[in-house]
């Protein structure tokens, strides 16, 4: 419905003729002025009313629609970036070798587990991993036990960082292999690399601060040092994915997946384990103050109440 004349000139009144130049005219008062030109009835002043809502309300009307499509559009592209994922390199591995880990849940018999390495693509990692399988190196993860149940994957503890073993564990060459080809394969191969049956090993830690910068005084100088904080993953420790792990691709190189006994792999999912206590307000300030209670308790998150050990492991030719 068109807006009558009547409202038309109440929304745009004419504006008053003003006095010619030769006769001068003593200026009306402003408030004269809009009474002259803001005279309507009651009927005219309830149409106008009526003539706006109808206008604001189109204009609202409109643009949910125009968002809602917009959100249609937003809702399809997602939908089609989910069914064409990024190309992974996972599919185009192929086993070089196998090995075996028998293990054992409370002492009893769990199964075995079959894995099969990727040697061609990651030389460095599989071979690290061969030589503790095997005992090449004078050092196994035979007795050693897993240390860490996710509800995505489960982590073996590796060997320690101290004692003979951590002296028998130099034998298999230094870490810093293992990181860059991990950095090699991450620039190579896109999308998520730790799918479901994948077994990795822990190459770096990405919570790890930074180093400290230091003042140190050598030959009567003053040098700047750089002092590091914690320490590096020694290259020993492993997981193995029981669901897509995208957040392990940052700390993880794959070096192979699971053949046979991914049933014992889920057996070893179901061990409970100590709760997850990070969001305890209690815990949140100890961590922030330093506290060393906090750390120790952190490193007990998620442990298996159970012991799951690998009772034998090696090679299988």
């Amino acid at each position: 419905m068109l807006p009558n004349s009547k409202i038309l000139r109440f929304l745009h009144p004419p504006l008053p003729a003003l006095p010619p130049h030769n006769k001068p005219t003593s200026p009306s008062p402003p408030h004269i002025l809009i009474k002259q030109h803001c005279k309507f009835s009651r009927r005219d002043l309830t149409v106008c009313t009526n003539s706006s809502l109808l206008l604001l309300l189109g204009s609202a009307l409109v643009q949910p629609f125009s968002s809602s499509r917009a959100e249609q559009e937003d809702s399809a592209a997602d939908v089609g970036a989910q069914e064409n994922p990024p190309p992974s390199c996972a599919d185009d591995k192929s086993p070089t070798k196998r090995a075996f880990l028998d293990i054992s849940i409370d002492g009893k018999p769990a199964g075995r587990i079959v894995i099969g390495l990727y040697g061609g693509d990651a030389p460095a990692g599989v071979s690290r991993f061969s030589g503790l399988v095997s005992g090449a190196a004078g050092i196994t993860y035979r007795r050693k036990e897993f240390v860490k149940i996710m509800p995505n994957y489960v982590q073996h503890g590796g060997v320690r960082s101290y004692g003979v073993d951590a002296e028998l564990a130099k034998r298999t060459g230094p870490a810093e292999s293992l990181v860059t080809e991990w950095d090699k394969i991450n620039g190579n191969c896109p999308g998520t690399k730790n799918l479901a049956g994948s077994v990795s090993i822990v190459v770096r830690d990405p919570t790890k601060p930074p180093p400290k910068i230091k003042l140190v005084a050598r030959e009567g100088k003053l040098q700047i040092d750089e002092e590091e904080v914690g320490s590096d993953p020694n290259g020993t420790q492993f997981v193995i994915v029981t669901k897509d792990s995208p957040e392990l691709d940052a700390s993880t190189l794959v070096i192979g997946r699971v053949l046979q006994g991914m049933e014992v792999v889920e057996r070893i999912g179901q061990v409970k384990t100590v709760k997850d206590n990070t969001g305890s307000p209690y815990f949140r300030i100890a961590k922030l103050i330093g506290d060393k209670r906090a750390t120790v308790a952190e490193r007990g998150f998620n442990r298996p109440y159970s012991k799951v050990l690998i009772t034998n492991c090696g090679l299988i030719q």
